[in-house]
């Protein structure tokens, strides 16, 4: 690492954030990633990449299937259905599933779904489908058989030995346990466990120190979408620096960012699409914070024409905007399975290529928009406000 890393990051990664959503102390840190060494490759087929931190390296999907949508208020999930739509979507390529121990049956369904394609796919199908999974743990005392027995019973319910990947969170950084329980994740990546570790949710600050000390930390997973560009002004500086690279969620907004909102105004009771799922309620507080339903809608037409002109469906441009982002290694999409599928507008965004013409009209759109990062903070702020 050069010499003059820890100017740069003293100079670029100071705070610029002031607001009632966020209240902490302004940093200057000095660091040095001489122990830290992740980097990503993408291979020949562009829907794949590797994280890899040392020696650590895991290759996902680059659109990944995401699983929060089982765990209550998206409709009943059948089991045996759910099971045979993550065949589906796996059988088309889309073989990398997101899922946490606070997501009801999510890791569940994976064991079932991991035990089925041992007994009907081929060895070399197996060797494709990647499970990453999260622990969100109560801020604790981190201690060592306590953070095992979490990990062991992720583990038992997906029916695996090793974790491919687990994506820690934190709730209250005055608390630094999350210090002690990453290195007792690393002891247990070292005894086979868990073949990566990542994050979900930290900050670029936490994720300085984190990196400060040690952890072999290949990924952090933040919201961003082309409304919430948050993670490109910080953090994305931090991942180039280091190598970490993103793994976004609520890129298509919960489904705000489709056409199915175009052309509604949500001001008129029972005029359009309810609100009546959390991820459609989380994110429509994210387009208020960002500017409003009117400014929404400019967006909306901006990427429909976008959309028609390549083909495309706007989630698929969705995604693939926030794919070509600094850092960016994979995109989430939530699956409800076995209630609505989305296969072939996934499969899309790999052959979609926006021009300059595309990204300059959608950002004539975004310049109009509010600084999240001024109105709620750096990535995973909106978890912890005071």
């Amino acid at each position: 690492m050069p010499t003059t890393l820890n100017s740069v990051i003293a100079t670029n990664l100071a705070p610029k954030v002031s607001s009632n959503w966020l209240n902490r102390d302004v940093y200057s840190r000095r660091i040095s990633f001489s122990s830290v060494n992740c980097s990503l490759e993408t291979t020949e087929d562009e829907r794949w990449v590797k994280l890899k931190s040392g020696n650590d390296s895991l290759e996902i999907c680059r659109v990944v299937n995401g699983m929060w949508q089982t765990s209550g208020g998206w409709g009943k999930i059948d089991r045996n259905d759910a099971v045979d739509a993550m065949l589906r979507y796996a059988d088309a390529g889309l073989s990398t599933f997101d899922m946490a121990d606070i997501y009801g049956p999510s890791e569940d369904l994976y064991g079932v779904f991991i035990n089925r394609v041992r007994r009907e796919r081929p060895p070399e199908y197996l060797e494709k489908i990647k499970g990453l999974t999260k622990w969100v743990p109560p801020p604790v005392k981190m201690t060592s058989s306590y953070v095992r027995e979490n990990i062991d019973k992720s583990r038992k319910k997906m029916a695996v030995a090793s974790l491919d990947m687990l994506q820690f969170h934190w709730w209250d950084y005055a608390n630094d346990g999350y210090l002690d329980a990453l290195k007792h994740l690393t002891d247990l990546k070292e005894q086979g466990k868990i073949k990566t570790i990542a994050l979900t949710n930290f900050d670029t600050e936490r994720l300085q120190i984190i990196l400060e000390n040690g952890i072999p930390v290949v990924s952090n997973q933040v919201q961003h979408s082309i409304v919430d560009m948050r993670p490109q002004q910080r953090m994305a500086q931090l991942c180039e620096l280091t190598g970490v690279k993103l793994i976004t969620y609520g890129t298509v907004m919960g489904g705000l960012l489709s056409e199915k909102f175009l052309g509604t105004n949500l001001t008129i009771p029972f005029a359009g699409p309810r609100l009546d799922t959390p991820s459609l309620q989380k994110y429509k507080k994210m387009v208020d914070a960002w500017g409003g339903w009117n400014l929404f809608q400019n967006l909306l037409r901006t990427m429909k024409n976008i959309a028609s002109k390549h083909g495309v469906s706007i989630p698929t441009v969705a995604v693939r905007y926030v794919l070509d982002q600094q850092g960016v290694a994979g995109s989430m999409i939530g699956v409800r399975l076995g209630l609505a599928e989305h296969i072939q507008d996934a499969n899309a965004i790999f052959s979609l290529v926006l021009d300059e013409e595309d990204v300059d009209s959608i950002q004539e759109v975004t310049k109009k928009g509010n600084d999240l990062l001024q109105v709620i903070g750096d990535c995973g702020d909106e978890y912890r406000r005071t």
